[in-house]
């Protein structure tokens, strides 16, 4: 604990010089506190900054102290409310009180925010219970389940725009105050916190000795670990009512204070809290010094989302090895048949006379209708474009999905998870917002290029490491994670750069040019039969890594090339219509289910199958709000998001 010694005091020093140098120009008031007499720089200073910096205290030592309690209980060095989905289930929670039952929030937004994160926590906790709480598993069903609720969340904030500002700028993480209540809130909190935290510390020494281990002493296992997930998600969907996401400094405190020399139970829950308080502030100075400069507020959310998704990459060769759920046995064996053409054909026919009709038919201020000749030539332009970016885009990532899920023999896998789309996301965002009116082609270069980047540094983190599949799945996790923290805090800036934003992550196919469309299919069939040109990889690599290697398969040169193949496809699909979420996951499996297993016959299944989904989720948001268009990501989440709950939650065998 000597580096402890030495580097909690600079800490604390340097956040106390932060949130001085930003505070040095108003006056301190005097006390007690009476706004009557007060001047407006003293009012600031006293119900403003001060109550600030203390919850900035608070709220860090309550995040330090969730994360370091879930990683106790789990065993899991990744495991924080934000890794396993907590904060963004209270997120979801939250944003859809406010739209569509705000009489709810009257009795304060603490009971919303805890539900929703139990909710959360215990679907990740019945996925864990059922595959002994490995570690990898229990962080990919968080992440997944954490992006799902982000996803909604986004995408119902957008279809409710005169919410749009106020709910952006809470889900950033903003710890601007107006008065000490949050002080109060959080103060009860974190001393009710940590009185059960120390109450639990015995339980939980025994519990380290191992589930069957700690049970033959006489604990009640089950009871001690509902206890603390309990106290950890109550804690931590405190500090998200009171000020939003806040993400992964339950993360970062547990892991500094470790690396700082504190071993065991004991001291980690004590340094814990304390080293989380001292991140939390320094971000929160830092925040302060730079809005002092530049009179622009930033929330503190955008440098915490900054320290996560590098530190959780960080973390990863320290994970115990594990199966991640759902391997291809575990699933079970599905139907072969033997002769797939013939339903390839059907399947191939219903795509093409679906297509049609979504052409031909459609609404309008009279109800439905049938184009006539004359109508539909004029719709041709405006509609044909669309539906092949949609049919496009759809086939896109299901090839890639179907790819990444025989890789890793994971079938949780998925380009919304492999960290391109979150790459390309931060890629528009960033031409977004440094160029005052960008163009087209400079929005699609600068989304190419961030999406290229993220996949260029996984490749690399993984490549040197020769790392297990599963674990490059779970590195792609922590960049999607990391770029969708930073862009939540982007966008808290409230402008109209960030509903430009908003409008693109929610995925949109009405700009489509017929060129880009064609181009994107075309992409689509090149991915496709690069697809079929790797069927005998595809078709071994589920089969391990020991036995691919045996039968003389190169695993470095065939995981960089169909990771390369899968990333092109996502970031080609992310530039046309957005980041879109779950056709990847879902059509691979549609298509394994219906008998086509074969890696050529799977590949051009779930081809279909996808464009299919992209097709009805496109034509969902076109009519569902008519005369307006919804947002297609809330299509594809709506359809993708109950799979994906059934899926993760079925058991293995």
């Amino acid at each position: 604990m000597t580096a402890t010694r030495t580097i909690l005091p600079l800490a604390a020093a340097a956040a106390c010089l932060l949130w001085l140098l930003a505070a040095r120009q108003l006056p301190l008031p005097g006390w007690p506190l009476d706004p009557e007499g007060m001047s407006l720089g003293q009012i600031r200073m006293g119900f403003g900054l001060m109550p600030r910096g203390v919850i900035a205290l608070l709220a860090g030592a309550a995040l330090g102290l969730s994360g370091a309690i879930l990683q106790v209980v789990l065993r899991n060095p990744v495991a924080d409310p934000t890794t396993l989905g907590i904060s963004s289930g209270a997120q979801l929670a939250l944003v859809m009180a406010t739209i569509f039952a705000p009489d709810l929030l009257a009795g304060g937004r603490w009971p919303i925010a805890m539900t929703g994160g139990l909710a959360a926590a215990g679907l990740v906790l019945t996925i864990g219970a059922r595959r002994a709480f490995a570690p990898v598993t229990m962080v990919i069903a968080g992440m997944l389940v954490g992006l799902t609720a982000s996803a909604v969340a986004t995408a119902v904030t957008l279809a409710q725009g005169q919410y749009l500002l106020s709910l952006v700028i809470w889900n950033g993480g903003s710890l601007v105050q107006q008065d000490w209540s949050g002080v109060r809130n959080l103060s009860a909190v974190l001393a009710l916190g940590g009185a059960a935290a120390g109450a639990l510390a015995r339980p939980l020494r025994v519990l380290s000795l191992g589930a069957e281990g700690a049970a033959g002493l006489g604990l009640n296992v089950a009871l001690v670990r509902l206890a603390v997930a309990v106290l950890a998600v109550a804690v931590a969907a405190s500090v998200s009512a009171e000020l939003g996401l806040i993400a992964f400094v339950g993360l970062a405190a547990p892991a500094l204070t470790r690396s700082m020399g504190a071993r065991g139970i004991g001291p980690l829950l004590l340094w814990s809290p304390l080293v989380g308080a001292l991140v939390l502030s320094i971000c929160d100075g830092l925040v302060l010094a730079v809005e002092g400069s530049g009179g622009e507020m930033f929330p503190t959310g955008a440098l915490t989302g900054l320290v996560g998704g590098p530190l959780l990459i960080w973390l990863l060769p320290r994970l115990r090895g594990s199966t991640p759920p759902g391997t291809e046995t575990a699933e079970g064996t599905a139907p072969r048949l033997s002769c797939p053409g013939r339903l390839l054909a059907v399947v191939g026919l219903g795509l093409i006379t679906a297509a049609a009709l979504l052409l031909w038919i459609g609404r309008v201020p009279g109800g439905w209708a049938v184009l006539d000749p004359g109508s539909m030539a004029a719709f041709l332009p405006m509609r044909l474009p669309r539906l092949v970016a949609a049919a496009a885009s759809g086939a896109a990532l299901a090839l890639a999905g179907a790819m990444l899920q025989r890789l890793t023999a994971n079938p949780l896998a998925s380009p919304e998870v492999l960290g391109v789309s979150g790459g390309a996301s931060l890629g528009f965002a960033a031409v977004t917002f440094a160029v005052a009116a960008p163009s087209g082609l400079m929005l699609t270069s600068g989304t190419m290029a961030g999406g290229a980047l993220a996949l260029a540094l996984l490749l690399a983190f993984t490549a040197r490491r020769d790392m297990p599949a599963e674990r490059v799945l779970l590195a792609g996790i922590a960049v999607s994670a990391f770029a969708s923290a930073v862009l939540s805090a982007t966008m808290a800036v409230g402008d109209a750069r960030s509903w430009a934003i908003l409008t693109w992550l929610s995925g949109a196919t009405s700009t489509v040019s017929l060129a880009g469309a064609l181009s994107l299919a075309a992409l689509a069939v090149a991915i496709w039969l690069g697809g079929l040109a790797t069927s005998r990889w595809l078709s071994v690599l589920p089969l391990g890594p020991s036995v691919s290697g045996g039968l003389g398969v190169n695993l470095r040169l065939a995981r960089l090339v169909l990771i390369i193949m899968a990333g092109t496809a996502t970031g080609a699909a992310t530039v046309i219509t957005g980041p879109l979420s779950f056709v990847g996951l879902m059509a691979p499996h549609l298509s394994r289910r219906v008998g086509l297993v074969r890696p050529a016959d799977h590949l051009t299944g779930s081809a279909l199958i996808g464009a299919g989904l992209m097709l009805v989720a496109d034509f969902g948001a076109r009519m569902a709000g008519f005369p307006y268009e919804l947002p297609l990501g809330l299509f594809a989440t709506l359809i993708g998001a109950p799979w994906l709950i059934w899926l993760m939650t079925r058991r293995p065998g």
